[in-house]
C-alpha cells in the first residue's frame, strides 16, 4: 500500500500532519530545536503568553498520579515583548506553523497580547486560553460563563486577523453552550480540553502535594473524559474542533480523529518523551497502513455510533 496522506488543512493553514505539540509543555519550541525536528510537526503551540513577564506559582509545581500528573505552573512566561524579541525570529526559520497561546485576566490583556503578536511576522494564529478569572467582574471564570467567554471572543475578533482558535476548559457542566458561544463571536477552531481541576494531598504531611493547593490534571487518566468532550463539541459547530487530552499513542490520536477532532495536541508525553509529537505521528501512519486507511481525513467524525437520548443520564455502572 502507498504511504497514507497525512496532510491536513486547519482553517485554512496546511498541516504536514495533524499532531501538533501543546502549549505549556513544549515551551517556546525553540528549546526542543535541538532534540526535535521541529519542521517535521504539524505544528506547534508555544506556552501562554501575557502582557508582562510572570513568575509562577510557588513550588512545588508538578506532582505525579496514577496514569497522569497534576501541574500549578502559574501561567510563568517571559512575557509578550520578549517573546517576539527572542523566540519569535528563531521560530521563523522552521517551515512548521507556529500558533501563540495567549492568556490575560481583562478583554483588554488578552487584546494587548495579540495586538502586539499582530505586529509580527511568523506566526500562524492564536490560540486562546479562557481559563483564567475576568478581574473585572469578580473574578469569573471565562470557561464558566458562555456570554463572557463570547465578550472575550469578540473583543479579541475585532483585533485578531490570524487565525483564532479558543481553548475551552473540562471544568464545566455541559461543553455544548461554550462550542457554539465560541464559534459565534468569531472564533475559527475550538480546542479542548484544557486540564482538570484536581487535588492531590500527602497523608504523611497532610498538606497538599502541589504548592497551590489545586492544580490540573493531564495524562492518559483524562482521556476518556476527554474523547467525550470533544464528541460533544463537534456534534453542534461547523469549525474545527482540535483534540486534547491523554494522547500518547498515534492510535490514542486516531480515537480522537474519530470523535470529531481535525488535529490533536500532544501536551503532557512530551514531559517522559521530548519526542511524542512526532513519535505519534509515526504511530497513527503506522495505524493507518494496517487499517488500509489511505488518507488520514477518512478518520474525522468516523465514529459509527448514533447515540439514544442523553448517555449522561444513564446508569452506566448498571447498580
Amino acid at each position: 500500500m502507498p504511504s497514507p496522506q497525512l496532510s491536513v488543512t486547519v482553517c485554512g493553514i496546511p498541516l504536514r500532519n495533524p499532531v501538533l505539540a501543546a502549549s505549556g509543555t513544549f515551551a517556546y519550541g525553540v528549546e526542543f530545536a535541538s532534540i526535535v525536528d521541529l519542521n517535521r510537526l504539524g505544528g506547534l503551540v508555544v506556552k501562554g503568553l501575557s502582557r508582562e513577564p510572570m513568575p509562577g506559582n510557588p513550588p512545588p509545581r508538578i506532582c505525579e498520579t496514577a496514569a497522569g500528573m497534576i501541574n500549578s505552573i502559574g501561567l510563568q512566561n517571559i512575557g509578550v515583548r520578549a517573546f517576539v524579541r527572542e523566540k519569535l525570529p528563531v521560530l521563523r526559520q522552521f517551515r512548521t506553523p507556529v500558533f501563540a497561546n495567549v492568556f490575560g485576566y481583562t478583554p483588554e490583556d488578552y487584546s494587548e497580547v495579540v495586538r502586539i503578536l499582530e505586529d509580527a511576522e511568523g506566526l500562524a494564529g492564536y490560540e486562546l486560553n479562557v481559563s483564567c478569572p475576568n478581574t473585572k467582574r469578580g473574578g469569573i471564570y471565562y470557561s464558566s460563563d458562555p456570554s463572557l467567554l463570547a465578550e472575550l471572543v469578540e473583543s479579541v475578533r475585532r483585533v485578531a486577523r490570524r487565525v483564532l482558535i479558543v481553548k475551552l476548559s473540562p471544568n464545566v457542566a455541559r461543553i455544548e453552550p461554550f462550542a457554539r458561544a465560541a464559534e459565534q463571536s468569531g472564533a475559527d477552531a475550538i480546542s479542548l480540553v484544557n486540564t482538570f481541576l484536581a487535588l492531590a494531598i500527602d497523608a504523611r504531611t497532610r498538606r497538599p502535594r502541589i504548592g497551590a493547593g489545586f492544580g490540573g490534571l493531564s495524562g492518559p487518566a483524562i482521556k476518556p473524559l476527554a474523547l467525550r468532550l470533544v464528541y460533544e463539541a463537534a456534534q453542534v459547530v461547523r469549525i474545527p474542533v482540535i483534540g486534547i487530552g491523554g494522547i500518547a499513542t498515534g492510535e490514542d490520536a486516531a480515537e480522537f480523529l474519530l470523535a470529531g477532532a481535525s488535529a490533536v495536541q500532544v501536551g503532557s508525553a512530551t514531559f517522559w518523551d521530548p519526542r511524542a509529537p512526532l513519535r505519534v505521528a509515526r504511530e497513527l501512519e503506522r495505524f493507518l497502513r494496517r487499517q488500509k486507511i489511505a488518507d488520514v481525513r477518512e478518520l474525522i467524525g468516523g465514529l459509527r455510533w448514533e447515540p439514544e437520548g442523553d448517555c449522561r443520564q444513564q446508569d452506566a455502572g448498571g447498580s
